[in-house]
């Protein structure tokens, strides 16, 4: 997981924060829409809706703007079906990407992905084509407060029934197995831990190093375009890029 730090990725985003959030909102609502389609829109009784709920608070969404997501997902407010679209290919140097979707028109984001593989000399590929080398984790971030005891926290995630955890300098990363995520997250949350992050990624078994700084600069540019977009919920990628070295 070298250079896949979540945290230094949340640090990176920072700056970006303000003028990103509206953005930010109108994805966490489109998870919200899927989750109450799934499991109703009753959080007691719909786990993965607490868990996207957990990720709006974690990215200070305002409770009315979770409320109203979750009414116009339950049909007070709106139609719109959404559905969720995954997408895989390489970019430039032979990196592995994954472009997660969730949209109300499939043909507007295929042709949107496709442009900017295409853009910036990356190829599309097929389902399947890069999943392979990417280990699905849920990741829990909680930041480094005073008094707070590493060894105390390890146990109390080794007892909630995580996998591992990494200490960073700032915040600590609690991995988990994706099916034990929400109780985990849950676990924790009742502990008193609030989350910086908390949700389930993709995380590369291998990096791919880059030399040469111009392939360098398309896959950075190619990976902004596709974050920037509106209907891209996640990119994930085993690309070694300077900005996230740092934190190692």
């Amino acid at each position: 997981m070298s250079g896949h730090s979540k945290w230094h990725n949340i640090q990176a985003k920072k700056g970006k924060a303000d003028a990103a959030r509206g953005a930010i909102f109108t994805k966490i609502g489109r998870e919200i829409a899927i989750a109450v389609r799934e499991g109703g829109a009753n959080p007691e009784s719909n786990g993965k809706l607490r868990d996207v709920i957990a990720k709006a608070k974690a990215n200070n969404m305002p409770n009315d703007n979770i409320q109203r997501s979750i009414k116009k997902a339950s049909g007070e407010l709106s139609n719109v079906i959404y559905e969720q679209i995954t997408y895989e290919g390489y970019a430039p140097g032979g990196v592995a990407v994954i472009v997660e979707t969730i949209t109300d028109n499939r043909n507007r984001t295929a042709s949107d992905i496709r442009h900017c593989f295409a853009k910036y000399d990356g190829n599309m590929g097929t389902t399947g084509s890069v999943s392979f080398m990417f280990d699905e984790k849920g990741v829990i971030v909680v930041e480094r407060t005073p008094g707070m005891d590493e060894d105390d926290l390890m146990m109390m995630a080794l007892d909630a029934g995580a996998e591992d955890m990494k200490a960073l300098d700032d915040a600590f990363e609690i991995y988990t197995a994706p099916n034990d995520f929400h109780n985990v997250r849950e676990a924790l949350e009742q502990q008193g831990l609030s989350f910086l992050s908390a949700e389930v990624d993709k995380l590369p078994q291998n990096t791919v190093a880059i030399s040469d700084p111009e392939v360098l600069e398309k896959v950075q540019k190619m990976l902004a375009m596709l974050e920037e977009n509106d209907d891209v919920q996640n990119v994930f990628h085993n690309a070694e890029l300077p900005e996230e070295e740092d934190e190692e």
